[in-house]
């Protein structure tokens, strides 16, 4: 079955979301991530994507202090991005609680880094964040569409002992209008010893449950639980 794992993504210490990456369309939902997290453990979730957007802006890791507090309050398994960008950063994430840390721009702009990540922490806490519009790899928070060609990324990381891939469609992330179906079973086809997991677009339960029947591994949400498209109740046929 399935993983279902909750987004929370952080700015000034708050649960917001963003539309495709854009700052300039945040919206708060919360003060408390703690408590949004514990309401997600609280009927059976078991991982949480957590995202420092503070620190993929400032290019180093900021809001520590919440992934630490989550981490204490929670027996959630975090898997944490935004703004690790040296040794220093990643020791700052698995310091405050992180199981996992996700590389994407840096996969692209310095994979000299992340590679020596993958031999030094293994494909079991590092996870490879592959963010694509049509077909290439998008970096520097999605404002940088002209990265590699998607398969060949996944490829060369392959060898490199990748275990689990996020898949974010650009246009699709914050919007509600469905995932990228094509994308995901293509991804699937050409990889399937990855562990892949869904992320952008997800607007109803049925979206969940076609990524299920289609052997996706994992599926990303976020403003669809925040926005009341997908209830939590909903979710609970999902968890074990």
């Amino acid at each position: 079955m399935i993983e279902i794992i909750p987004a929370i993504d952080i700015i000034d210490g708050k649960c917001v979301r963003l539309t495709r990456g854009d700052y300039a369309e945040k919206k708060i939902y919360s003060s408390d991530p703690v408590a949004i997290a514990m309401g997600f453990e609280a009927i059976g979730v078991r991982r949480l994507h957590l995202v420092d957007l503070d620190g993929a802006r400032a290019g180093r890791v900021k809001n520590h202090e919440v992934l630490a507090a989550i981490a204490g309050g929670t027996n959630l398994t975090i898997d944490f991005g935004g703004g690790v960008r040296s040794d220093g950063d990643m020791d700052i994430a698995f310091e405050n609680g992180a199981s996992m840390v996700t590389a994407g721009s840096l996969a692209v702009t310095r994979p000299d880094i992340v590679s020596d990540w993958f031999a030094k922490y293994s494909g079991d806490r590092i996870i490879l964040g592959a963010d694509t519009l049509d077909g290439r790899v998008a970096i520097h928070a999605w404002q940088d569409a002209n990265g590699p060609d998607l398969t060949a990324f996944l490829t060369d990381y392959a060898k490199k002992g990748v275990k689990t891939v996020i898949a974010t469609d650009v246009a699709r992330d914050g919007v509600m209008r469905g995932p990228a179906f094509d994308l995901y079973r293509g991804i699937k086809a050409a990889f399937p010893d990855i562990y892949l997991i869904a992320s952008g677009g997800v607007s109803s339960i049925e979206d969940v449950s076609r990524l299920d029947s289609m052997g996706i591994d994992g599926v990303i949400i976020g403003k669809a639980i925040y926005e009341g498209k997908i209830g939590l109740d909903e979710l609970e046929g999902f968890l074990c």
